[in-house]
């Protein structure tokens, strides 16, 4: 692996190596040799149940709800391995996984865990996590969706916006503010709601090969059972949040190991005035830079999965890696690029449909401003926003 410097993979477990090695083979199977027809055309792959078959839906939950069981560095190396296919099949995985299983694990009953999350689990349900608005983007907090209680029921009223799976999930994970203000989580099963609208987002230039829509809602009634009981505010969706951006972390990494290889493969193999483009100074330079920064992708990465499944990360720290990590790949993409020449824009390379794609990623689960920020407050004590 061209891409491990440090030797990093080298150290990693026997089954933290099987799930790297067997899902990077599954996306050798499964994602790439559609993937371009799927991203042209603006069709996502119907990959629903291959991905739970891998065990790509909530790997990190107990095994009576479906689970594998997998620590967090596990979780991201699958990660990483999905994005080397496209964004799209990593989304579909860490929305299943990091917003939606873990908000119902976290925050519900015994009873909407164990209805809920093996069929999650196993591919029977797909999920949603409606949180963004079209008035409340990264100031979420000023949601206006809200819910009133009728007896056994939830009213509810509002709208989302960039919803992951929004047409073709089963349920949602839906945050919303009650009477008093406070926002809460709610488990929406389609079958069993009334008054819900839902549209697809069409003609996106970017994660083109996923599903993505809006929900309105308008005196939408659900039981008042499917309320999640521990959710309290605004920060209890953050929670969710974090391990989302802790995916994005290790998917970036992917592109940028799949685009560095690329570049690298194609400049040994490529001759110009008599030698290899990779004997050129300024060619060294960029493939240097490129494995330095990926090199320091991986370390925090490695890092933020371990100080998890220690319980001891905190979101800042999960906001670096993503801002990052989303940053490295947008240059370590544009390098390669560069390095491939004019073959580097055709469809034979998945190097532009990469850089699209990372277009969606520095905006999704927060912008790069939003995680200075959260990370400036931290480190300086002072609220900047």
């Amino acid at each position: 692996m061209n891409t491990d410097y440090l030797k990093l993979y080298q150290s990693l477990n026997d089954e933290q190596k099987m799930i790297m090695e067997s899902t990077s083979e599954w996306v050798k199977e499964h994602v790439k040799p559609n993937i371009e027809n799927s991203f042209n055309d603006e069709k996502p792959l119907n990959l629903k149940q291959e991905l739970a078959e891998l065990g790509a839906f909530g790997p990190i939950f107990p095994k009576k709800y479906g689970g594998l069981e997998i620590d967090f560095i596990s979780y991201g190396l699958m990660m990483k391995e999905l994005e080397k296919g496209d964004s799209s099949i990593r989304v579909m995985s860490s929305i299943q996984t990091s917003l939606v299983m873990f908000a119902i694990h976290l925050f519900g009953t015994d009873k909407q865990k164990s209805k809920y999350m093996p069929k999650l689990a196993s591919g029977e349900l797909l999920g949603s996590f409606a949180m963004s608005e079209p008035n409340h983007g990264s100031n979420i907090s000023g949601m206006q969706s809200n819910f009133t209680t009728r007896g056994k029921e939830l009213i509810i009223n509002g709208s989302k916006i960039w919803i992951g799976n929004a047409e073709n999930s089963d349920v949602l994970v839906l945050w919303a503010k009650n009477s008093e203000d406070n926002v809460q989580g709610i488990i929406v099963d389609k079958d069993d709601i009334t008054n819900m609208e839902t549209t697809t987002t069409k003609e996106k230039w970017s994660f083109r090969s996923s599903y993505t829509g809006q929900l309105f809602f308008n005196n939408s009634i659900v039981s008042s059972s499917q309320l999640l009981p521990l959710t309290s505010s605004i920060k209890d969706a953050y929670k969710c949040l974090n391990i989302g951006r802790y995916a994005v972390a290790w998917g970036a990494l992917g592109i940028a190991e799949e685009c560095y290889e690329i570049a690298l493969k194609h400049a040994i193999e490529r001759n110009q005035f008599g030698k290899p483009i990779a004997g050129k100074q300024l060619i060294q330079k960029k493939l240097v830079d490129m494995v330095t920064e990926i090199s320091k992708a991986q370390l925090l990465c490695f890092r933020i999965g371990e100080l998890l499944d220690n319980n001891r990360s905190s979101y800042q720290q999960i906001s670096m890696a993503k801002r990052n990590n989303v940053e490295i790949a947008q240059s370590v993409a544009k390098e390669a690029r560069q390095i491939l020449g004019g073959m580097g824009i055709t469809r034979d390379f998945s190097i532009m449909r990469h850089m699209i794609n990372l277009e969606t990623l520095v905006t999704y689960q927060g912008t790069n401003e939003m995680h200075i920020l959260i990370t400036g407050k931290d480190i300086t004590g002072i609220d900047a926003f």
